[in-house]
This record gives C-alpha cells, structure tokens and sequence, in this order.
C-alpha cells in the first residue's frame, strides 16, 4: 500500500547566482518519521504552477516556516526593510494554494510562516517585531550557533478546552519553542484560536469550515517531532488525516 503524498512549500534562495527552491530537511524528515508521508516539494513558481492538477495527486499540503516574511502589501501594511526579509515567489504561491487546498478540504498543517500565510490568505493581518510592543515577550530565538539550543523549547502555551488542537494533544499547557518577530494581528474570518501564549499572543489556529485536519502552529513541532510528545502527536495526527484522504480518494475514483 502506498503511503500518503504531502506537498510541501518552498522558499526561494539565491545562492551563487542561482535560484534554489528548497526547504529546510527537519519538516520532510518530520513527514517521513513522523507523519509516515512521502514529501514533495512544490516551487514557488507562482501562476506558472496549475495547482489544481498538483493537488489532485496529493493527500494533504504542509507549509513550512521560514527566515522570510509574507509581504506587508498583502495584509494592507507598509514594507521596511527591518521587517523583511521577504520572498514574494512564495507568497504568490503559498496563498492561491491554501485557498485551493481548503476548498478540497484537503489536511492542511501549517507551521511559523505557513501560519502566517493562512491568516493573510483568509484577509487577516499580522503585527512585526512582537518583542518592541508592550507587554509581549520576546519571542525571538536566541542567538546561537547550535541549532538544539535555537529550537528550544522555551515558554509555554495554553490550549483551549475542547478544541481541534485540544484533540490532539488534550487540554493541558505544553511547552513550545519560539522562533518569530512577526505573528498574528487581525485574526483571519473563518479562523479559531486554538492556543496562545501568556502574552496573549496567538500561537495556533484552525479552519472553521474545514471537517477534517486544518491546525496552523506558531512554534515548530517539525524540529522535536523524535523526542516530543506534543509534536509528535501533532504530526502523526495529520499523517492520519492524509492517510484518510488518500483512502476517501481511492473509492471516490473505483
């Protein structure tokens, strides 16, 4: 039996005058061990990409973190370059693809950016530089050259009773790592909280209208998904949501 077939968003990188689509090995690791998916990499190649025919072969879509930021002209903000860096290939692709992927009700499971990304496509805002407003907490990873010591887990947040997340991992407080500047500002129409953290600040979300898998996180399950319950629960979870989507598309086509 097949496994089921993820695909995965990608930044652009320029290196030595080329540009790469990539993205970082511990989310399609998190996906091979975690989710038990196969992962594909989609190019932030924006309308040149036919994302209907894409997600007709895929059993759910994850949408990575990254060192980029969505581009503040899309949620009505004013771009500075202290808020950049920014990667408008993958903005142009990530947004029309969620749309698309939620209109299938495909398991969607977006992380850091990829939160970001579906707040902005549903029309909600985010705020910059959270650790420069009052009362919030820095939120920003600290500075590091071991990567275990930047993804630690660092704070902790309060999921709320009875939700999508609480489902997954219960309603008790779990511990999350912390690497952002950027978070959720507006909360997006057809978006629910599901946990956020003692600064108020929103930390995961889901999809009203979706029935099935469509949680976001603000911190990275992908990075522990080996060594920690929460997130490996998370992921093995939407492993299981692909898996049902595979098996829903397999009779839907006998």
């Amino acid at each position: 039996m097949r496994k089921p077939v993820v695909l995965v968003s990608a930044d652009v990188k320029p290196i030595e005058g080329f540009d790469w689509h990539a993205a970082i090995s511990s989310y399609l690791d998190a996906l091979v061990h975690g989710a038990d998916a196969m992962p594909v990499l989609l190019p932030a190649l924006g309308p040149a990409l036919d994302l209907d025919s894409l997600l007709d072969r895929v059993d759910g879509v994850l949408l990575t973190g990254s060192r980029s930021n969505v581009h503040p002209s899309l949620y009505g903000g004013d771009a500075h370059e202290r808020n950049g860096p920014f990667d408008t290939r993958r903005d142009a692709t990530t947004l029309p693809l969620i749309r698309r992927a939620l209109a299938r009700h495909l398991p969607l499971f977006a992380i850091c950016r990829g939160l970001q990304e579906l707040n902005v496509a549903l029309g909600g805002t985010l705020v910059s530089e959270v650790q420069d407003i009052d009362g919030r907490r820095d939120h920003r990873a600290p500075e590091s050259d071991s990567m275990d010591e930047r993804f630690a887990l660092a704070h902790h947040v309060d999921i709320v009773p009875g939700g999508r997340l609480a489902a997954v991992l219960g309603d008790a407080r779990v511990e999350v790592n912390s690497l952002h500047r950027q978070a959720i500002g507006a909360l997006a129409p057809g978006l629910t909280i599901e946990a956020q953290a003692e600064d108020s600040t929103i930390e995961a979300v889901s999809v009203d209208a979706h029935p099935g898998f469509a949680l976001a996180t603000q911190w990275h399950p992908e990075y522990w998904v080996g060594s920690d319950s929460a997130s490996a629960r998370l992921f093995a979870a939407f492993g299981e949501a692909a898996r049902a989507q595979m098996t829903a598309t397999a009779r839907s086509a006998a």
